[in-house]
């Protein structure tokens, strides 16, 4: 199986998604399975969940996969849920012979890669309240453990980092990831 991650952000999200949904796929006992982060551009932000067609154009411009996770961050839009729930569905309604997954990070993708993290100590409940995440608490963290001038600005040691304690604790703290598990 070939999985093609769609990204709100590939420029930084890459680094961290490639290991968090290679551990969720390895939890759903798919191993062997592909994972390629997408690098189409012109998915950035709203526009990424700003409706059907552009989603429609990267799963049309990759058929060879079997299937597509989109990723995008909730940022405290309680539309964004709902916005893609309506895109899966007019998705799996167009290409009924792929897999398609559309998942909100709640508030933020960085909070999947805290929540894999032993030593992280604010209280959860506020982190996952917190509308800007990635600034209140990922920044810091990665500038605390000296890689936030690596790959990603500290993405890509802390996701795969994080990855490693994705069954015992990503999934359970952000059980929305657990729609990746496909």
């Amino acid at each position: 199986m070939k999985v093609l991650v769609i990204p709100e952000d590939p420029r930084l999200d890459q680094y961290m998604l490639k290991p968090l949904i290679e551990a969720a796929l390895r939890h759903a006992g798919k191993p062997r399975v592909k994972v390629t982060v997408c690098q189409e551009g012109s998915l950035r932000g709203d526009a990424t969940i700003a409706g059907f067609e552009p989603v429609k154009g990267v799963i049309e411009d990759n058929l060879l996969y079997d299937a597509f996770i989109l990723c995008v961050d909730q940022d405290c839009r309680a539309g964004r849920v709902d916005a893609l729930k309506n895109i899966e569905s007019a998705i799996r309604q167009e290409f009924p012979n792929k897999i398609f997954v559309a998942v909100c990070g709640v508030q933020e993708l960085e909070v999947w890669v805290l929540a894999g993290m032993t030593d992280f100590e604010p209280a959860w409940e506020e982190v996952r309240a917190e509308c800007h995440p990635k600034e209140t608490y990922f920044e810091s963290y990665a500038e605390r453990h000296g890689v936030s001038q690596g790959p990603g600005k500290g993405r890509k040691a802390l996701g795969e980092e994080a990855a490693k304690l994705y069954a015992q604790r990503v999934r359970r703290l952000c059980p929305e990831i657990q729609s990746c598990e496909i």
